[in-house]
């Protein structure tokens, strides 16, 4: 290689190194820490959304590390897990219950095909047309969630655990005590693997009689296989499955681009959400051949890898490789953990990921009102259904009546008569679109008028659809109709363009 080419050279491999290192190799020990602590946490959540689905507890392990592993490499956001989901296991639960596990796989995998067209389409833009007020909605409906989800492994509510709830509380209790106190003295080792660690330790050293990982559900003992799903190729069941991949596409799209948006702000640094849609999409087809079900991404693993010290893609890779590793190799020591290690740490996830500001006082007092009610719509939706989408789906509407309410509010009319008293001049202001129309058209006092001419001047005015151009046409015509002739002055480009292409072919009532 001549200097020339090889000085020519240099900068894109520089380029490519640095994008490598911040990708991967940012903090490679806190990755991997953070990672375990992960890949503990999803063991218990993988068997009880399994169990939810109505399939065996190895679908959703296997979903787990696959997606996991997949997304590290393939999806847009650093720092980001992804793995199977209550939310995806809430949709398949009627199709595995009507027509059996092969079709949740053949589902997983359309739902997969889907999320890397919608990628392509550039359904990441999407993003900005999600409000804040609904995103902070989000946010403390999931953490609400999160702990809600604890409360059964917290009391132990059933009588045959009974006896094991005091034993249950104080070891929840002392895990709280180091995830909290722990950081005080060091942080050389994320305090929720030292919590795991110490109540695992202690409950085996003592042989403690307290509800553990295994009693969740069998673990996988060998790697599953790559195969298609046993359905027949036919538009039978591509009618069946249908439904429920769009479902799944874009209940996982928006989960996962909520969870990336999050961590964009937490973090400071941005992703490429188209890149996380497609991912996404090729995480899910891949694991439906490896036998397991659709997942997306989880905020609250998110949220432990980022408080953990998590932040690039080794975190994420190392979460679905340990995970792989604890169920296959450890898998007789992973069952012995007590879950209440782990419900320590989703407490500490839950109180982390609430936006506590939001409910304070002097934030509630200096918020509109309107803004408030989006979010509480939004938290209260997804607390009561147990499915984010809806909720916030729910906020995004009630956001737009508000704003679209708002905007038509502004519209204002106001007149001039001429000294002479032979024309009179109205000034609009405002944004004149399908919900300001009427308010447009009744601010005109026509049985007022006592000119035979009158001027409407719009260059204050901004028109943004046909139904505008409907309205200013049907001012036009009522004043005609008084035998008062009215002319639009001064619109600009746009609506004059708009009002010449359409004007008199939308059939406005007179």
């Amino acid at each position: 290689m001549s200097p020339e080419t090889a000085q020519a050279t240099r900068p894109h491999e520089r380029g490519f190194a640095a994008r490598m290192r911040g990708e991967w190799l940012g903090n490679p020990k806190a990755d991997l820490l953070s990672g375990l602590v992960v890949a503990l946490a999803l063991i218990p959540e993988a068997i009880s959304f399994s169990i939810i689905a109505g399939v065996d507890p190895k679908v959703g392990l296997y979903a787990s590390f696959s997606i996991a592993i997949i997304i590290s490499l393939a999806g847009g956001r650093s720092g980001m897990i992804s793995a199977a989901t209550g939310a995806m296991a809430l949709v398949l639960v009627p199709l595995v219950e009507e027509h059996g596990v092969a079709y949740l796989f053949a589902a997983t995998v359309l739902a997969g095909i889907l999320q890397v067209g919608f990628g392509y389409l550039g359904v990441g833009g999407l993003m900005r047309f999600v409000p804040r007020t609904v995103m902070v909605g989000f946010v403390n409906a999931l953490a609400i969630l999160i702990f809600l989800a604890q409360v059964p492994h917290i009391f132990l509510s059933d009588d045959v655990n009974a006896d094991r709830l005091p034993l249950n509380l104080a070891f929840i209790a002392i895990g709280l005590a180091i995830i909290y106190g722990l950081p005080r003295i060091t942080k050389v080792i994320p305090s929720p693997l030292v919590a795991i660690v110490v109540l695992a330790g202690a409950a085996m050293t003592w042989k403690l009689d307290l509800p553990t990982v295994g009693d969740m559900g069998e673990l996988p003992s060998a790697l599953p296989l790559l195969s298609l799903p046993d359905v027949p190729f036919t538009l039978e069941s591509l009618r069946i499955i249908l439904p429920f991949s769009i479902t799944l596409a874009l209940v996982g799209l928006l989960e996962s681009l909520l969870t990336a948006q999050l961590l964009d702000d937490l973090t400071d640094t941005p992703s490429d959400k188209n890149r996380e849609s497609r991912g996404q999409g090729v995480a899910n087809i891949f694991t439906g051949f490896f036998g397991g079900m659709a997942g997306c991404a989880m905020i609250g693993q998110s949220m432990i890898n980022y408080r953990t010290g998590g932040r690039t893609r080794l975190s994420t890779l190392a979460s679905g490789v340990f995970l792989l590793i604890l169920v296959l190799g450890l898998g007789d020591l992973v069952a012995r953990i007590p879950m209440a290690a782990l419900v320590a740490v989703m407490i500490m996830v839950s109180i982390g990921t609430f936006n506590w500001h939001s409910i304070k006082v002097p934030t509630l007092r200096t918020t509109p009102l309107t803004e408030t009610a989006v979010m509480v719509v939004t938290v209260g939706i997804v607390v009561i259904t147990h499915n984010l989408a809806y909720g916030v789906f729910a906020g995004v509407m009630l956001a737009a009546v508000f704003f679209t309410r708002h905007v038509s509010d502004l519209v204002k009319v106001t007149s001039v008569v001429d000294p002479d008293n032979v024309e009179r001049l109205y000034a609009v202001s405002g944004e004149l679109f399908f919900a300001s129309t009427n308010d447009l058209v009744n601010s005109f006092d026509y049985d007022a008028v006592e000119v035979k001419r009158v001027e409407i001047d719009l260059s204050n005015a901004r028109i943004w659809d046909t139904s505008a151009v409907a309205a200013l046409d049907n001012v036009v015509a009522r004043f005609a109709q008084r035998g008062i002739t009215a002319e639009l002055m001064d619109l600009n480009p746009h609506a004059e363009r708009l009002h010449a292409n359409t004007s008199g072919q939308l059939g406005a009532d007179h």
